[in-house]
């Protein structure tokens, strides 16, 4: 039996959401890429509210406890152009007034991909910056062309601008074994706390044709802070890899291997996930893309553990992964000639779909998994959660790189909206209406189960990703969708005055 709230015109429209089973207690944030508009919907799939932003959206966007939105945006002036290139981060209020701005792009470097808001108001940015292929080879880098590097910056307000109160460097923090010469000569195997500057990495991509064809080199791509460790963790599309540094450094300290609370500087303190990146023999969990590493936060089933999507975790399929990293103290055990422990995923979800790119996921207070599906294998993007039995409760049309969910008790929320979560009187008579749909995805027929008559289900609509009706029947049991393109389908159906809508998704 499904409980759900519906709105036939919702189904009509592109950006149609729907929810089932579970009550879905909360509000979903997202900005596409490329947009100007971000916008805030609740558990009905209607906006809560949307701010009209002067800027376009690269790729992540967080709400702050008094209401405002802080978001990437690509600046105008970038000298230095890739995949999800920002330049730009800006809070706005309500009204998407700009509260204050910071643009870090110039020749040599530019923000790009995620963000992670701080507790106390700082954010933390992705950047790359230009190595010339002389420097790399000083440090004993056998290729021939210059990179763009990855580098951590913190932003702090100041005034309506920012100042960067903070930065780590990963070109600090690499170990080759080719030339004894060189100060940071080593066996790559006994210092996994390094990065092999001459590692191979599963992808090229990012800026190009600049700085004599330099590219992107591990395309690192999200980010998460913990205040409880003062530790941050990133992925690395690339290098199919999450790693976690210390940030109770200073700047000095984590340009060094010592210092902060591990002692270690600004080496890696974990890494998991391709353990023949340090030359290590092991299990290889994430096979190909990796993003949004990010811990489950205090107070929530789980907490404490690494959470990633996996984009093809699972033979090509998408998941999303958790893992309990083996804590011990400020540091992580590890032991000489073994990969990074777990040697395997502790909690996996099989995802409704596949992305070969960016998405993201959370895990909520009940337990359920929120995941936002980008555009990818599985054609147009999609939000949803699922609970504990992997029961669909929440399902939303948009396409966009990084989207969450903010339960009700949130103080951002509570700022910004009158009466969050309170349900309108005219929905709170739920129909039901036990239907299901196999299999689910398809290559094209869907057979439908439940409580209706046997002549079938009496009204099915399907809608596509337009919102334009492509198959209109009756009275029957099965949807046959077989002459259609690949790509996620909205059913709406009817029986005895009852209705519900399912997601359907075709891959032939």
């Amino acid at each position: 039996m499904f409980t759900i709230r519906f709105s036939l015109l919702g189904a009509l429209l592109l950006c149609v959401g729907f929810s089932f089973g579970q009550e879905f207690d909360g509000y979903a944030l997202f900005n596409s890429t490329g947009s100007n508009t971000a916008y805030l919907i609740d558990s009905e799939g209607d906006i809560a509210h949307y701010w009209s932003c002067d800027e376009e959206a690269n790729y992540a966007i967080a709400l702050t406890p008094t209401g405002n939105i802080v978001r990437g945006a690509v600046y105008q002036g970038n000298q230095i152009n890739g995949a999800a290139v920002g330049g730009m981060v800006q809070e706005l209020d309500a009204d998407a007034n700009v509260v204050w701005e910071f643009v870090y792009s110039s020749s040599t470097v530019v923000s790009h991909h995620d963000l992670c808001l701080m507790p106390n108001g700082h954010v933390l940015l992705i950047a790359w910056e230009y190595l010339s292929n002389a420097d790399l080879a000083a440090m004993g880098y056998e290729g021939t062309q210059a990179k763009y590097g990855t580098h951590i910056i913190e932003v702090a307000q100041n005034g309506t601008g920012g100042e960067i109160v903070w930065e780590w460097h990963i070109k600090d923090h690499f170990v080759q074994d080719v030339d004894s010469n060189l100060d940071n000569y080593g066996v790559v195997s006994e210092h996994p706390e390094l990065l092999n500057i001459n590692v191979t990495i599963s992808g090229s991509g990012g800026p190009g044709g600049g700085g004599g064809g330099a590219s992107d080199w591990f395309h690192v791509n999200g980010l998460d802070y913990n205040p409880t460790l003062d530790q941050i963790v990133f992925s690395s599309r690339f290098m199919s890899e999450v790693f976690i540094i210390d940030h109770s450094t200073t700047t000095e300290e984590a340009a060094s291997h010592t210092g902060g609370n591990s002692g270690k500087g600004g080496d890696f303190l974990y890494r998991w996930g391709h353990p023949d990146n340090y030359d290590m023999s092991g299990s290889q969990i994430i096979p190909a893309a990796v993003h949004d590493a990010r811990w489950i936060p205090e107070g929530r089933p789980y907490a404490g553990y690494v959470q990633v999507f996996n984009n093809e975790g699972n033979n090509g399929h998408s998941t999303v992964d958790a893992i309990n990293p083996p804590l011990n103290g400020y540091n992580y055990d590890w032991t000489p000639g073994q990969q990074y422990q777990p040697a395997s995923y502790d909690l996996r979800h099989e995802c409704l779909d596949d992305a070969n790119g960016q998405s993201a996921s959370d895990r909520m207070s009940n337990g359920n998994i929120f995941v936002n599906l980008a555009g990818g294998m599985g054609g147009g993007g999609y939000m949803y959660e699922v609970d504990g039995d992997d029961n669909v409760v929440f399902q939303y049309n948009a396409n966009s790189a990084k989207g969450f969910r903010y339960e009700c008790d949130h103080p951002g929320i509570q700022a910004l909206l009158d009466n969050p979560c309170d349900t309108p009187d005219e929905v709170e008579d739920l129909s039901r209406l036990g239907v299901n749909l196999f299999p689910n995805p398809s290559t094209g027929v869907f057979h439908l189960a439940g409580e209706f008559p046997l002549s079938g289900v009496e009204v099915i609509k399907v809608f596509d990703a337009t919102g334009k009706l492509i198959l209109d029947a009756s009275n029957t049991d099965s949807i046959d969708l077989s002459g259609c393109d690949d790509g996620i389908y909205v059913a709406y159906m009817e029986c005895a005055g009852q209705a519900i809508t399912r997601r359907i998704s075709v891959r032939k």
